[in-house]
């Protein structure tokens, strides 16, 4: 039987971790984190497709391709969060359940932090836990794509 996919999508400077500014980010690096998301994919029972990109419409297209073939998005929107209608858009636009991810807790950030487009197309989001928001993520959206089963 073919496992459902889960889409983790990265936005931009993601592709920085472990190099920039790790005092809001942690020592981990994508590559780190996609290891660690292949891991809770597995525990979970769901194929995994991770992706980062620093281009808005690429981001954008990505979200789209998720209709047909993905379960569900896992987003890290990073600074498109916080700008990015188009990206909200395309998140309403698939209907698939989202879960909005930031390594930092925005929270406790800058005040244009604080709200993002992308948690209005989420179902949770989990923010200020580091790379294991990621894994938390992951089996949060499996869980519900297992009980809309």
């Amino acid at each position: 039987m073919k496992r459902p996919i889960i889409a983790v999508l990265n936005g931009p400077n993601l592709n920085m971790l472990g190099v920039r500014e790790p005092e809001h980010y942690g020592s981990a690096t994508l590559d780190d984190i996609e290891q660690l998301c292949a891991e809770a994919a597995e525990n979970a029972g769901v194929g995994l497709d991770f992706r980062q990109t620093n281009h808005e419409g690429e981001l954008v297209s990505w979200v789209q391709e998720c209709r047909g073939r993905a379960c569900g998005i896992v987003i890290n929107p990073a600074a498109y969060g916080h700008t990015s209608i188009a990206l909200l858009d395309a998140l309403l636009a698939v209907g698939l359940p989202v879960v909005e991810v930031h390594l930092s807790n925005i929270h406790r950030r800058e005040p244009f932090r604080r709200q993002t487009y992308v948690s209005q197309a989420a179902r949770g989001v989990i923010c200020g836990l580091g790379a294991r928001g990621y894994a938390h993520a992951i089996q949060a959206l499996a869980d519900m794509i297992e009980d809309e089963k």
